[in-house]
């Protein structure tokens, strides 16, 4: 890759990281999701023995994999209870929206990247979505993303269920390999168990951390704006006092 190339790469995720937040804050439930699942993707992809230009763009693509929730009504994605059948479907369609809203973008879909969003819910016994691909059929990266995918939804808060912790999640995953998951990534993530634990631990620190700052940020402002209102209410009462005089 010559250095234009890492440039674009670089951007690129730059772009990557700022949509997938804009997306998590989409819903109240999957604050930092994509970036668990950008930062896994890549613990996994270098285990599994891919060079490092192949698994930044499978981090990238973990960024940006939920993008199509854009079009995805906020009535469904923070619905506390179960979706029904015509909710699941529109649901559903987010690889596709996401696939398309990204095929424009030359370097992205010349990456490989659009594929990866578009797969990233199929299983690997074929009972996935939205084609029901199998087994090798199915992406690399994409089988990537769905383990990571599901262990960050899994270790996090969702509208309708609380988090399940990490051991837990893991054995999940685990029972499903073969199924669902690609045996091969599964062995993957268990083998790098502790240094997923470690990267979700810190994120969440870093999460807590950022939202006390907004939170503060918050205080400070609302106090700004009562101080500003009981001001103009001051001036505006000695306004009208001297109008009468």
């Amino acid at each position: 890759m010559n250095s234009d190339s890492i440039k674009s790469m670089r951007a690129i995720h730059q772009f990557a990281e700022s949509l997938g937040k804009a997306i998590d804050a989409k819903d109240a439930y999957t604050e930092s999701h994509s970036l668990e699942v950008a930062e896994i993707s890549r613990i996994l992809a270098l285990s599994l023995g891919l060079g490092t230009e192949p698994a930044d763009i499978i981090h990238i693509a973990g960024h940006l994999h939920d993008i199509g929730k854009i079009g995805v009504p906020d009535h469904l994605l923070n619905k506390r209870g179960s979706l029904n059948e015509e909710e699941r479907l529109l649901v559903r369609r987010h690889p596709q929206i996401g696939a398309a809203i990204l095929s424009p973008v030359q370097e992205i879909a010349a990456a490989g990247i659009c594929e990866m969003v578009l797969y990233h819910h199929e299983r690997y016994d074929g009972q996935g979505y939205p084609l029901g691909l199998k087994g090798d059929d199915i992406p690399l990266g994409a089988r990537i993303i769905a383990a990571a995918d599901s262990l960050s939804a899994m270790t996090g808060s969702r509208s309708y269920r609380l988090p399940k912790g990490f051991d837990a999640a893991l054995n999940e995953i685990l029972r499903c390999s073969g199924t669902q998951f690609d045996p091969h990534v599964v062995n993957a993530l268990s083998a790098n168990a502790d240094r997923v634990r470690n990267i979700l631990f810190s994120l969440n620190r870093r999460k807590k951390h950022e939202r006390k700052f907004s939170d503060r940020i918050e205080n400070q402002q609302r106090r700004s704006s009562s101080e500003a209102q009981r001001r103009f209410r001051r001036e505006f009462r000695v306004g009208i006092a001297q109008s009468d005089s």
